[in-house]
């Protein structure tokens, strides 16, 4: 019983001494934008939200361009509906499996 009550104190003690507050420093400022840098608000995501019915309904567009549809419903889980090819054709997708490819546009006609 002495062991077992030793070796209890010793697994609280031995972690709580280990611990030391490390020397921390405060982050600087980050460096202003290079000159000349405007950021193009064309580029910038465009969020509308609007509520239908008991759900809210985000669109989400770029350049005027709708790309995504964030559909949360009063019950159950949030799904998405994604222009995959930039057609104008959705598809549905229901949980985020964690794998985004990258989807950059190279060329545009």
């Amino acid at each position: 019983m002495r062991n077992l009550l030793a070796i209890l104190a010793l697994s609280v003690a031995l972690p709580l001494a280990a611990q030391t507050k490390p020397n921390l420093q405060p982050i600087p400022e980050p460096p202003p934008p290079p000159p000349g840098y405007e950021p193009d608000p064309a580029l910038e995501p465009q969020v509308t939200i609007r509520r239908q019915g008991l759900d809210t309904v985000e669109e989400y567009r770029i350049g005027g361009k709708l790309y995504m549809v964030k559909v949360t419903p009063s019950t159950g889980r949030p799904y998405y509906m994604i222009d995959h090819q930039g057609d104008g054709r959705f598809s549905r997708q229901d949980t985020d499996t964690g794998i985004r490819p990258p989807m950059w546009v190279i060329h545009q006609f």
